[in-house]
């Protein structure tokens, strides 16, 4: 079964950087694009990044160079590292791929920028 571990998260400073991980198994994850998105407290989840298959890259204008969205197909793995965190990124970030008509979501990962 398709499964999707988030990893990476933590407490961080404005200003500074991040690496989250997202590990996939149970499907053929190069033949999938890869998403990230986020959840703020009281806020609804929205879509921060977005990656396919060949690796072309799309950013919501909120992170748009500040963040960047890779990926491993020979290890299974996405990545989005994060720079120049700000307050307001708090979250938790969750990735995402969609599968037969399914989407399949990860457990997230906490972020928390604050000083």
């Amino acid at each position: 079964q398709v499964q999707l571990v988030e990893s990476g998260g933590g407490l961080v400073q404005p200003g500074g950087s991040l690496r989250l991980s997202c590990a996939a198994s149970g499907f053929t994850f190069s033949r999938y694009a890869m998403s990230w998105y986020r959840q703020a407290p009281g806020k609804q989840r929205e879509w921060v990044a977005a990656i396919s298959p060949a690796g072309i890259t799309n950013y919501a204008d909120s992170v748009k160079g500040r963040f960047t969205i890779a990926r491993d197909n020979t290890k299974n793995t996405m990545h989005l590292q994060m720079t120049s965190l700000k307050p307001e990124d708090t979250a938790i970030y969750y990735c995402k791929t969609r599968r037969d008509a399914s989407d399949y979501w990860g457990q997230g990962t906490q972020v928390t920028v604050s000083s």
